[in-house]
């Protein structure tokens, strides 16, 4: 199409509208490609270490391809995904590196509001009994734990595209994607939630249709698998396994050309990208 969906190289804020519309029609229009590379990923997960960094790197790549249609420079899955590889251990190091720094900020938030709580406690008494001070404890003690979850999801907001820089930039390496990530959503944190929010939202009645769908082949093999047979607790087995990476390979591919979207748009607007989509259907 000969528009740009929206995403042009402005200072208005991120349109969730046009954001999502852009992700939904790169996702139509290569969704065999996109599935077959998301499933690829998820079969790497059940490999430790090297198949967790490689289910990372395919993930990105998704990404990576998403992104070269959005600035007019497409590009085959082969070459893609020699790229990602070569970074492959990258990939892992920011594994780790993202493991610890949302582990660190989880721990540091608990504790933190943990003393706050305590003291408060103390403040008001709560041990020494009061149905009404505990009552009031029980209600600061509620809007606490929201604050620290919304700080929380602040914060992990910042990392939303720590993968996509890897995939995509030169010189990059595991500290410095996580730092990129950190610069380009800086005064967006909170049209990004918004807008991952709503991806998620589109994608649930996937999940319940397989939900509905694990539940009938569980109604119907349980009787089996209960009686001790192995050959159909194998069948079952390898049943619920394959619908699970499915429908995960369904829903990946709409979230990683979501976030694609997101990080062009980001850095049109921070960089000056000023590309637009092809002139066809995306």
């Amino acid at each position: 199409m000969s528009e740009n969906l929206g995403l042009s190289g402005n200072t208005e804020a991120l349109s969730i509208g046009n954001v999502v519309s852009a992700g939904v029609r790169l996702y139509r229009s290569h969704l065999k490609e996109y599935f077959l590379l998301a499933f690829k990923a998820y079969l790497w997960v059940l490999v430790p270490i090297y198949g967790w960094a490689k289910c990372y790197a395919l993930s990105a790549l998704i990404g990576r391809l998403a992104f070269g249609e959005l600035v007019n420079q497409p590009e085959s899955i082969h070459s893609g995904e020699k790229f990602v590889n070569s970074r492959l251990w990258k990939f892992f190091g920011t594994m780790l590196l993202m493991s610890l720094i949302g582990g660190g900020i989880l721990i540091g938030l608990m504790i933190v509001f943990g003393l706050i709580l305590v003291a408060i406690g103390a403040a008001l008494g709560v041990q020494t009994g009061g149905f009404g001070n505990v009552g009031i404890f029980s209600l600061i003690a509620f809007l606490v734990t929201i604050v620290g979850v919304v700080i929380f999801a602040w914060f992990m907001t910042r990392f939303y595209l720590v993968d996509l820089p890897l995939a995509i930039e030169e010189n990059c390496d595991a500290t410095g994607t996580i730092s990129r990530s950190f610069e380009l959503t800086k005064g967006y944190v909170g049209r990004i939630f918004l807008i991952s929010f709503v991806a998620v939202l589109i994608t649930l009645p996937v999940q319940i249709l397989i939900q509905i769908v694990t539940s009938v082949v569980q109604l119907i093999f349980t009787p089996l698998v209960a009686d001790g047979n192995g050959f159909f607790s194998l069948i079952f087995f390898i049943l619920i396994l394959g619908m699970t990476l499915a429908s995960n390979a369904v829903i990946l591919p709409f979230l990683q050309t979501v976030k694609a979207v997101i990080y062009y748009d980001l850095r049109t607007r921070r960089e000056g990208l000023g590309l637009q989509l092809r002139d066809r259907e995306v």
